[in-house]
């Protein structure tokens, strides 16, 4: 969960978007959605294409950053550690309202994501309040602060899946990347915590330089855990995210981590998913044309019936002071929900409208033919190419197309 995306989302912290942004799905803190399947994921197996207006796409997935305030600090994230709450954040009677408005927008999954959204003292209550609305709540807590009592609590509220972030496979890896010693120790407590309250987890892992040499492990790491998945994410270098360029792969290794992973994933039984990746769906189309196989839901589950970007398509990010964004890597202002019903933002916003138009992007993105399961990751062009609409920068295929402008 962004984490920040937590996630993100998603995220990424908790990084795990599953929410965070990180976030995060993202999310910063969280990358990770902690959707479960097939139901659990965002624009996949299928529903309505559009909402009662006849145009516009139902969102699926919501990471909500109920806070920002967290106690880690994390290389990746775009939050910091804050213990106190940050002005601005949506009161309890806010945070119910735009609850309510939820449904408006389809049957969207919703991310409980920050920060460390167990930093919330309302948290649970929130959870409860859109438990009652027929909502699927879903969290993504890094790990550290949950207890056998918080445990207990997202169980009772309504929690049907956790993500946590794991970024190396032993204490010294993962605590170096999460910036507090004993973070390892704490989260792996965390998780046995969520297993005696009878809570599904998946495990979120960032791909950086450091650790692509010891996925093998990591993936054992969460095998051993008895994780219902495995997600990883590629760096989105926003936020505290940007002084770790260095550990932002090339656009090779991208590639050479994604085809590893398709080959990977046949391997084992567990669910496996590469967030912040959508060039994923078009190398799993080229290799699976290669192998003669079929892409179809039965051969490759969600990842089939689904988009790469689903950032305004089928998912977005709400900040911890009400703005909607595409993700929480991608600080686009869609609309303030403070000031303008959610629903109306998810159907008007310009910046949606762009998103969900393929002749909108510019550069290889505007011509190839994968542009529709895949979309490119936008949080990385606005971020590395100052254009959110422009080619993914960490793309090494050539589209069969001549590029717009040639």
């Amino acid at each position: 969960m962004h984490e920040h995306q937590k996630p993100g989302h998603p995220t990424s912290h908790s990084g795990n978007h599953p929410g965070d942004k990180a976030g995060q799905p993202h999310a910063a803190g969280k990358p990770g959605h902690p959707g479960g399947q097939p139901k659990g994921h965002p624009g996949g197996h299928p529903g309505p294409k559009t909402l009662p207006d006849g145009k516009t796409p139902p969102c699926r997935l919501i990471a909500w950053e109920v806070t920002r305030s967290c106690n880690l600090a994390c290389k990746h994230c775009r939050a910091e550690a804050h213990l106190e709450p940050y002005p601005g954040e949506l009161s309890t009677a806010e945070a119910k309202a735009l609850i309510d408005t939820f449904p408006g927008v389809g049957n969207p999954i919703i991310i409980f994501t920050g920060g460390e959204p167990l930093m919330r003292k309302d948290v649970f209550e929130l959870v409860a309040h859109a438990k009652s609305k027929g909502l699927r709540c879903v969290m993504a807590p890094n790990g550290t602060l949950i207890t056998p009592e918080n445990a207990r609590k997202m169980k009772e509220s309504g929690i049907e899946r956790c993500s946590i972030s794991i970024d190396g496979p032993d204490a010294a890896s993962h605590d170096f990347f999460r910036g507090t010693p004993g973070a390892f120790e704490q989260t792996m407590r965390g998780i046995q915590y969520l297993k005696d309250a009878g809570i599904e987890f998946q495990i979120n892992t960032t791909v950086t330089r450091n650790n692509l040499g010891q996925f093998k492990d990591i993936f054992q790491l969460t095998q051993d855990l008895g994780a219902q998945a495995w997600h990883i994410f590629l760096l989105v270098p926003t936020g505290r995210g940007a002084e770790i360029e260095d550990q932002v792969i090339s656009a090779k290794e991208y590639e050479d981590v994604l085809n590893w992973f398709y080959d990977f994933r046949k391997t084992t039984d567990m669910q496996l998913k590469a967030t912040c990746a959508p060039h994923y769906h078009r190398i799993l189309r080229q290799r699976a044309k290669e192998d003669g196989t079929p892409v179809t839901f039965e051969t490759f589950g969600l990842d089939a019936v689904s988009r790469g970007c689903l950032g305004g398509v089928g998912f977005c990010f709400i900040s911890h002071t009400g703005q909607v964004q595409p993700c929480g890597y991608l600080e686009l202002d869609c609309g303030q929900v403070k000031q303008t019903p959610f629903p109306k933002i998810w159907a008007d916003s310009m910046q949606f409208a762009n998103l969900r138009n393929p002749e909108t992007y510019t550069g290889k993105c505007g011509v190839c033919e994968y542009e529709r399961v895949c979309g490119g990751c936008r949080a990385r062009a606005q971020t590395m190419k100052g254009d959110y609409l422009a080619e993914e920068p960490l793309c090494s295929y050539t589209p069969k197309r001549a590029c717009k402008g040639d």
